[in-house]
């Protein structure tokens, strides 16, 4: 298996049509993707002493970070108004194989930074809502 490269990973927002196009949030040099599950131990005194989970019980969650230089590109436009807004929108997350997952994200945190002289930066987090799958 081949090496992936990073700026491959786009993060990728909904127009919100009822057929949705998306469109790449530019500028973005670093993303992470977590995906996190909470178990549901079911251990009893009939486990000999080990720990025993339930498959497939619990909550599943995804989360996206983000990070980049400040275009003022339309889709950053959407992001800082979803921000405020506190609304729920679809993401769509390409790789560089050409896999893909979707899903519905709340925007928890909106950074902007800057130094004089330099570029504005910033740094998002996402939360799922929902389930996220492959596209």
């Amino acid at each position: 298996m081949a090496a992936q490269k990073g700026s491959a990973f786009l993060l990728k927002i909904s127009d919100g049509a009822a057929t949705p196009t998306y469109a790449t949030v530019a500028g973005l040099r670093t993303t992470q993707m977590s995906i996190n599950g909470e178990t549901v131990v079911v251990t009893s005194k009939d486990s000999g002493g080990w720990r025993e989970l339930l498959s497939g019980a619990g909550t599943r969650s995804v989360s996206v970070s983000a990070a980049g230089i400040f275009l003022g590109s339309a889709a950053e436009a959407q992001v800082r108004s979803r921000a405020l807004d506190g609304t729920i929108t679809d993401y769509q997350l390409s790789f560089d194989g050409g896999e893909k997952l979707q899903g519905q994200f709340l925007i928890q945190r909106l950074d902007y930074s800057g130094d004089f002289n330099g570029e504005r930066n910033y740094t998002l987090t996402l939360e799922s809502s929902g389930a996220v799958a492959p596209a």
